[in-house]
């Protein structure tokens, strides 16, 4: 026998490695994993139950379901008295807070606000000496500032702003630009015929309003997403008759402040006025009372 057939059946003679347990580390890779998740499920299920019921109880407040003693059961966000008033703590002041209103609450706050723009025009009106050449009234809708004809603001089938109404208009401007309120100009006509350039007093009253409006905006500073002009010819009269006193106050233009309320709301404006109106008058009447039962009388 060569060497060579001796090689090959020594080498077919060399022993196979025995695999018969291989098995074993793929079953302890998967006992060990396995051992590891149960470990990890016995961890989250032990719950300290001082802190879930203390969670209970403080989500049971928060809802407003449950006050407990060991708790802070007050309304509201704790904030220390030191840091109640800073702005740049992102803490809000709780005096700028508006509680909800009723319709009343809300109808007495309007007709303040108003007010104190009635009062802010009279004052700019008076200044110039034109105090007694303007209407001012208030009302369901808001305040009206009206301007009455008799010549002074409007001429006969005229939409040309008189020297006098320009005077009006630049003292009644700045206190309107400083509002925050919608303005109408509503202008009229008195019940005669309009002749040419108009052909009805629709046109006429339109044309007397837009004058005012582009004054005030063009002038004046009012805003003119604000500000929006009408014309409602004759239909809506003040005086009835055909005296020239009657024909003057119909053919005015009205600047109407208007209202930002809700309807519900503003119809509860003209009867808090009138209380207040009746409470001022009484208030006024005890005081000349009380004034005329302390004067003396003369000497011999």
């Amino acid at each position: 026998m060569s060497a060579r057939g001796r090689r090959r059946r020594g080498a077919e003679a060399e022993p196979e490695h025995d695999t018969s347990e291989r098995w074993m580390a793929s079953y302890m890779d998967m006992v060990t994993v396995l051992m590891c998740m149960f470990i990890v499920l016995f961890s989250m299920s032990v719950v300290d139950k001082d802190k879930y019921q203390e969670l209970k109880n403080s989500l049971a407040t928060g809802f407003g379901t449950t006050k407990t003693e060991k708790i802070d059961s007050a309304t509201g966000v704790v904030v220390p008295p030191e840091k109640l008033h800073d702005k740049a703590q992102g803490f809000t002041d709780t005096k700028t807070i508006d509680t909800a209103l009723t319709d009343a609450e809300l109808a007495a706050k309007e007709l303040d606000a108003l007010t104190a723009l009635e009062a802010k025009i009279h004052a700019a009106l008076a200044k110039q000496g034109l105090a007694s050449a303007v209407d001012l009234g208030l009302d369901q809708r808001g305040l009206t500032i009206r301007l009455i004809g008799s010549e002074t603001f409007f001429a006969t089938n005229k939409v040309d702003l008189t020297h006098k109404a320009i005077q009006v208009l630049d003292a009644v401007a700045p206190p309107l630009a400083a509002t925050v309120y919608d303005v109408s100009v509503e202008g009229h006509a008195d019940s005669r015929t309009a002749s040419y350039p108009f052909p009805t007093n629709w046109e006429l009253s339109t044309g007397r309003a837009t004058q005012v409006l582009r004054h005030l905006v063009e002038t004046g500073g009012v805003k003119p997403q604000r500000i929006a002009a009408v014309g409602y010819g004759d239909s809506r009269p003040l005086a009835s008759g055909s005296s020239d006193a009657a024909l003057a106050k119909n053919r005015r233009v009205d600047i109407v402040v208007l209202s930002q309320q809700p309807e519900e709301v503003r119809a509860l404006i003209p009867g808090i006025l009138k209380q207040r109106q009746a409470a001022a008058a009484k208030g006024a009447a005890a005081k000349g009372a009380a004034t005329a039962g302390t004067a003396q009388p003369g000497g011999p």
